[in-house]
């Protein structure tokens, strides 16, 4: 390609819009794959929740440690460009295996629709994430230094615009795939038997692997490559603990001190290293407290979906599913970073402030800080909302009269009389220990004493009917449905057995004056048939709900209308989320300003400050500080169970802005470096050196240089 290297389109170097383009193409199928991850485990698998969260945890942790490996390999022996094609192929088979696995026709010999050896499966599916954990971490780092590597010297501004495109193609990747992989999960497709299509919802993510990497290597000839310079981190590492030896060896007063502990490694290495790990050292040494951030940026996908789940979905005509209020933050990000760049720096700029790299974190710090303010706010709002359940030795008890006479019943300190089918407005809350007698009688009939074995924290249904019936049913939901669905019960009023289907799941063999367990749907209108000997055949046996909305439980009763057909009555037993989920909107917008001032700059940043020759170690430790804000949260919620969620939201709120101020203070002794002059002034003495071997007062003038 008779091109010259430094060839360009708007300023910048041709090279960076392939590496942008494949940077996209890598994160859409990352996200697409590890989106349907989890609904992979538990369906396909049949894992239960723990395990698959468990697991999937375990993977996220795995892409961000796997960095420090590709930083390695890349500076030390293959350098950027070989690491990023030889990983990125090893990548691409293991989201080839993964959508292999994911083929139930492999082992289903007897066609019938589900895998006769599901071992072979989790296998192979294991095997494929170990390898795009492997792939995925070890480009990482790579990337974006090597793409960083492709600017002049003085085009700094060009080269932080290039950060911030990176960082758009990562959250358009993320955004498109988190829009694009469900849809092709819900097609059917299969050889012999029709199911959800799993290999193409992860064939998808594979193929796009592929077009991400021809991409890469047809830009091949335009990239700048530099030569990677051995085991560096070997040499850091034994540069480190002879410098700690040799300073213990001369701790007496007799020796003068050095300015800095790694001079002592003086005696053994050469000054270029000890300054190289001394720029390394300073930024590592800042990174200390930012994992703290990414502990309360990673409670999105956990924490805020679950606040999300006790909302109400109905934004305007739209209606949102929990789980897609994440995509808020990338439809944020893909507006924000442009805004942020184009319009408040240089408007910061103009105002004469100097708003450096360390201030944009820590603001970015205190936004992230603030939305869990907020998030805690709204928290309380919902809390205000959610209905009481019995906690300790509380038992609840609601009654459900379902005969055709009016009952009285006596509990503890209150009378209710309950018309024909009518229902107590709430459930009652009573201490197990002092729940003495419950009476109930109808008129003309003897009073009967309801004998039952109440369980504690449990909510019970009262269900009576003529002349002086009863039943206690222990009701199997003591919590707001999960993930916004609805549960929904029948009630038997018929001598003969109902089964009740009600949009595919089955209610079996409902008894007579019984009650169903519930099963849960989501947000609509569901259709419902009804089937049972004791229905006329002349007789209409299809139904519909009322519109159900987020997060409610009813209990339908099913009985026989004047004449001998079917009627269906909803009774509330959880009332619907009322608080909406646009209310979580601030503090997404909040955390996502956050990210932008907080994220972009440390990528810059963590770019800028490293030696050239650390450039990939270095974004593999920014990477890491990733890692550990994901285990900080694993610990913090595993030990403090807290009784209300938005003491939780606080907690980190407070912990965020204690490290916030204490970051404040370390940035305040950070001075900015220029890598590469240092560098290029250890070229001039080295050249210096050699010319005048004879020449001793040229030695110190190097030494004094190197005190910057």
């Amino acid at each position: 390609m008779g091109m010259s290297k430094s060839q360009g389109c708007f300023g910048y170097p041709l090279s960076i819009f392939f590496i942008v383009a494949n940077e996209f193409c890598e994160r859409f199928s990352y996200y697409g794959m590890r989106g349907i991850l989890i609904l992979y485990f538990t369906n396909f698998f049949s894992w239960d929740d723990n395990m698959s969260t468990a697991i999937y945890h375990t993977f996220v942790a795995l892409c961000y440690l796997t960095p420090i490996l590709g930083a390695l390999i890349a500076d030390s022996w293959l350098g950027k460009f070989k690491t990023i094609v030889s990983l990125s192929i090893v990548y691409t088979i293991g989201q080839a295996v993964i959508s292999v696995s994911s083929i139930n026709d492999l082992t289903d010999h007897n066609h019938d629709g589900t895998p006769d050896s599901l071992p072979v499966h989790v296998a192979l599916s294991m095997i494929g994430l170990a390898l795009i954990a492997l792939g995925t971490g070890g480009i990482k780092p790579c990337v974006s230094a090597f793409g960083g590597d492709q600017f002049e010297e003085g085009q700094e501004k060009r080269r932080n615009r290039f950060f911030s495109m990176f960082y758009l193609a990562i959250n358009a990747g993320s955004l498109l795939s988190t829009i694009i992989t469900p849809m092709l999960r819900v097609q059917q497709c299969g050889i012999h038997s029709k199911q959800a299509c799993y290999p193409l919802a992860f064939g998808v993510p594979a193929a796009l692997m592929a077009v991400a990497l021809i991409v890469f290597i047809l830009g091949s000839g335009m990239y700048k490559k530099f030569q990677p310079q051995g085991n560096i981190m070997g040499k850091v590492a034994k540069c480190i603990h002879f410098a700690i030896k040799n300073r213990f060896r001369h701790r007496s007063k007799a020796f003068p001190k050095r300015e800095h502990w790694l001079d002592w490694a003086k005696e053994k290495y050469d000054e270029r290293l000890i300054s190289q790990i001394k720029m390394v050292m300073r930024v590592m040494f800042l990174y200390i407290p930012l994992p703290m951030f990414w502990a309360l940026f990673d409670q999105q996908g956990s924490r805020w979906t679950l606040q999300a789940a006790t909302m109400s979905g109905k934004i305007g005509a739209l209606e949102i599913q929990p789980d897609q209020m994440q995509t808020v933050n990338a439809i944020l990000i893909v507006i924000m970073v442009p805004i942020f760049d184009a319009v408040l720096y240089p408007l910061i700029a103009k105002c004469g402030l100097n708003f450096t790299s360390l201030k944009k974190m820590t603001v970015g710090m205190f936004l992230a800080s603030l939305a869990f303010v907020v998030a805690a706010i709204v928290q309380v709002e919902i809390d205000k909302t959610l209905p009481v359940f019995p906690k300790g030795n509380e038992i609840q008890i609601k009654v459900l009269n379902i005969g055709n006479t009016t009952m009285n019943i006596s509990l503890p300190g209150e009378m209710v009389t309950l018309e024909s089918l009518s229902q107590t407005n709430a459930y009652m809350t009573f201490d197990v220990n002092k729940l003495t007698s419950i009476n109930i009688s109808s008129p003309g009939s003897p009073v009967t004493a309801v004998t039952d074995d109440f369980k504690q924290g449990q909510r019970h249904t009262l269900l009576v009917w003529a002349p002086n019936h009863y039943r206690v049913v222990k009701d199997d939901l003591n919590q707001k449905p999960k993930k916004g669905e609805n549960g929904i019960r029948f009630v038997n009023t018929f001598n003969e057995l109902i089964t009740v289907t009600m949009s595919g799941k089955i209610y079996a063999n409902v008894s007579s004056n019984n009650v169903s367990n519930y099963q849960f749907f989501p947000s609509g209108i569901k259709g419902f048939t009804i089937s049972s000997t004791e229905i006329p055949p002349q007789c209409q046996p299809n139904f519909h709900t009322h519109y159900l909305e987020f997060g409610s439980a009813y209990t339908y009763l099913v009985r026989r209308k004047n004449g001998s057909c079917l009627e269906v009555r909803p009774f509330e037993d959880i009332p619907a989320n009322t608080v909406n989920m646009a209310l979580q909107i601030p503090q997404y917008f909040l955390l996502t300003c956050g990210e932008v001032v907080f994220s972009v700059t440390g990528l810059e940043f963590s770019y800028s400050q490293a030696p050239s020759n650390m450039k990939s170690v270095l974004q593999a430790g920014w990477l890491l500080t990733v890692a550990i804000g994901n285990i900080i949260v694993l610990i913090v919620a595993g030990a403090g169970q807290f009784s209300k969620q938005w003491a939780e939201y606080i907690l980190f709120a407070a912990l965020l802005l204690v490290v916030c101020i204490i970051f404040a203070i370390m940035t305040r002794f950070y001075t900015y470096i220029n890598p590469a002059e240092i560098e290029a002034q250890f070229d001039e003495d080295e050249k210096k050196k050699n010319l005048e071997n004879s020449n001793p007062y040229i030695m110190l003038g190097a030494n004094s240089q190197t005190q910057m």
